[in-house]
């Protein structure tokens, strides 16, 4: 029988091999296999776990193909996209005019914050989530209507439904929301976008949704597979290693997917569709990154534990926790250790987010974090 990636992520030490103990938990050993196939990056400082970047891959699956597509760089890579294409439209259900490419999700936040908001438009989002989107459509003239997250640190889905206007030409959601880590009721994000969907288009930012751990957790795909006014944004940068590559998709229903398209700046190229390719191929990588994330989490929650620090259970590739004092004084006292963190996210300017990495490197953190903080 074949796992689901949450039966895995239920069942990661499945990936056994050695364990040793560094700063005070048990961790798993790569094997020489292991470190072939999966690619783990080099231990170097300044440790970067400042990004969300999967300090695996790209695999060497991955690697093969992109080396085994050299002859075709000199070729443009438009009539190479459709079987990538095809692929992602099995992966998620739909049919393959449901399908955008672009050269890393965030390409495709900013083409559709420009699409839908113009000059004198509005984009109403919650704070603190990730800017992209609403950066680049503010360059253009759209007004950003914020909606602060609620008192349980979730988009306040009420308060948003309320603020709809005419004026308004798109709500961004980011699910599970960066950089909290935390994920939406599924329930209450379900009906907010069933509903809203009526008044005006509806992103849902899903690159971490890979992570989420709950088996029966919707993707909105689900309304663009009914024909709603939903535009869902996913990316190959986090589960599968290819953030330096760039590749990610848009799923929206197909007269929504070609006003999109014709918007696309950031093209794919040779090199990233074959990377593509062999990522989704790649089941045993998948499951690696998914094991080793969970692996991590709990390290980097252990030692918060340890030193009192109130965190978020997180739905992703990082943690977001009170650091009690300001991100950018702690963010300079790890670097002098080592190690590079997340910036501050205002208004939570005394919450900070750090990524998991490999085994060594979050042992690294976890040591550095309790001689800056103890």
């Amino acid at each position: 029988m074949k796992l689901s990636r949450r039966d895995w992520l239920r069942n990661a030490s499945l990936f056994g091999g050695m364990t040793l103990l560094t700063g005070g938990a048990a961790v798993s050993e790569l094997s020489a296999e292991e470190v072939k196939k999966f690619n783990p990056r080099p231990f170097n400082t300044p440790i970067r776990l400042g990004s969300n970047e999967n300090p695996y891959g790209p695999s060497a699956a991955m690697r093969k193909a992109m080396t085994d597509c050299y002859d075709n760089s000199c070729r443009y890579p438009w009539s190479y996209n459709s079987v990538l294409q095809d692929m992602i439209a099995k992966k998620e259900g739909v049919t393959s005019d449901h399908i955008v490419l672009v050269a890393g999700s965030t390409e495709g936040l900013k083409i559709t914050g420009i699409t839908y908001a113009g000059k004198g438009d509005e984009i109403i989002s919650g704070l603190p989530t990730f800017l992209s989107m609403m950066e680049y459509a503010k360059v253009w003239g759209a007004d950003i209507n914020w909606v602060p997250l609620n008192k349980d640190l979730d988009y306040d889905l009420e308060e948003i439904e309320k603020r709809i206007s005419s004026k308004t030409k798109l709500v961004f959601l980011c699910n599970p929301n960066n950089p909290t880590g935390k994920l939406l009721d599924k329930k209450a994000v379900m009906d907010f976008c069933e509903s809203s969907c009526k008044k005006t288009m509806i992103f849902s930012d899903e690159a971490y949704y890979d992570y989420i751990e709950d088996p029966d957790y919707p993707s909105m795909i689900e309304l663009v597979k009914k024909g709603e006014n939903v535009i869902v944004s996913k990316t190959l940068s986090k589960v599968y290693g290819l953030a330096g590559i760039r590749m990610g998709y848009l799923v929206a229903k197909p007269e929504i997917a070609q006003k999109l398209r014709e918007r696309v700046v950031a093209n794919t190229n040779i090199m990233a569709i074959e990377a593509g390719k062999a990522a989704l191929k790649d089941d045993d990588f998948y499951k690696f990154s998914l094991a080793k994330n969970l692996e991590c989490r709990k390290m980097i929650e252990s030692t918060l534990d340890e030193l009192g620090l109130e965190y978020i259970p997180s739905q992703a590739n990082f943690v977001f926790f009170h650091a009690k004092q300001d991100v950018s004084q702690l963010a300079a006292k790890m670097l002098d250790k080592g190690i590079i963190i997340g910036r501050p996210f205002p208004p939570m300017n005394d919450w900070c987010r750090v990524s998991t990495g490999t085994v060594e490197e979050v042992a690294f953190f976890n040591q550095a974090l309790k001689e800056v903080l103890v």
